[in-house]
């Protein structure tokens, strides 16, 4: 079967509507299954990409939400007020940055520990909206204001907070129909029962400085060294497998021939090696530290949607399988 690319080729592209977002009408040529090509219409409403974040307090349980009125839904037949998971368009900002500035506008709480999940078209027949799903933490010491959004937008949001549990309710009784806050709500509580199951252990990468900032000194590489296998020991500690990118590349560079740290032949490995590692593993602890090769991994992981923790207590714990 041909790639995609060469199955569609785009006839016409009127604008039906360009008022709020876009509406237009493609006309196209599709190669059906059988070798034929066939002429078809749809409309695609272009309202840009966006993120949508489930704020989860730590210590007691609660989820935060919002409820908004909502003019499709009223039009529908619904009483147009959702309870929904903040979020908002991208509008050119990176996914984590607008969730991050969205949740504190909307909720009043600064947020912590967030994680892209996954992402998802959520209408794809017709709307060409990708949504990046994020999970993070909030508590009263995160609190910044009222939130209840922007005003002058046409925002009116009433924050409202409730028990995991109760929310999961909801959902079953209807009172939640938001489509991305159901999928978040449930990726969380299958989180939970694989956590009381005893939750498996995670390959870790933990990436950070090596050589960066250290003008080649062997006394700072070292140090670099040892911070990177102490984050290592708390994964470990965690009930969880670490993995460090020198680990395996730099017994790869000597067998090669490599007669010091930084030389052409151990350059050749440091770097793939650590992102085929990366590749293999179930997650990324960025420690701190300015290092290119450890922003690459943590690009690459989120490129593979792979989890980043950037703080040994935002990783779950694993179930204890030592026997002891």
């Amino acid at each position: 079967m041909a790639a995609t690319r060469d199955r569609v080729r785009i006839v016409d592209t009127t604008v039906l509507s360009d008022d709020w977002y876009v509406l237009k009408k493609v006309t196209f040529d599709f190669l059906r299954r059988d070798g034929t090509w066939q002429r078809l219409s749809r409309e695609t409403y272009d309202r840009g990409n966006g993120a949508t974040i489930l704020l989860r307090n730590a210590g007691t349980g609660d989820v935060l939400l919002t409820r908004q009125f909502r003019m499709p839904a009223f039009v529908s037949g619904h009483d147009g007020m959702l309870l929904e998971a903040a979020a908002g368009l991208l509008d050119d900002a990176t996914p984590e940055a607008r969730i991050r500035a969205e949740a504190e506008e909307e909720t009043g709480y600064r947020v912590r520990g967030v994680r892209k999940v996954f992402e998802a078209f959520m209408s794809p027949g017709s709307v060409t909206e990708k949504l990046h799903f994020f999970v993070g933490e909030y508590d009263a010491s995160l609190r910044t204001g009222d939130g209840g959004g922007v005003a002058e937008e046409g925002e009116d949001l009433e924050v409202v907070e409730m028990p995991l549990q109760a929310a999961l309710d909801a959902v079953e009784r209807g009172e939640i129909v938001d489509a991305k806050t159901i999928m978040l709500l449930q990726y969380v509580a299958l989180r939970e029962t694989a956590g009381a199951r005893g939750m498996t252990p995670l390959l870790v990468l933990v990436a950070g400085p090596y050589r960066s900032g250290t003008d080649g000194d062997p006394a700072r590489i070292a140090a670099n060294l040892h911070r990177l296998e102490a984050a290592a020991l708390a994964v470990y500690r965690c009930g969880h497998v670490p993995m460090i990118g020198e680990w395996v590349s730099l017994p790869l560079a000597v067998a090669a021939g490599s007669r010091q740290v930084g030389d052409e032949i151990g350059e050749a490995f440091l770097y793939p090696a650590a992102h085929r590692l990366l590749r293999r593993c179930d997650a990324v602890l960025r420690i701190d530290g300015a290092s290119r090769g450890a922003d690459a991994d943590v690009s690459l992981a989120r490129q593979l949607g792979k989890p980043v923790y950037f703080a040994i207590d935002e990783i779950p714990v694993a179930q204890d399988d030592s026997g002891s």
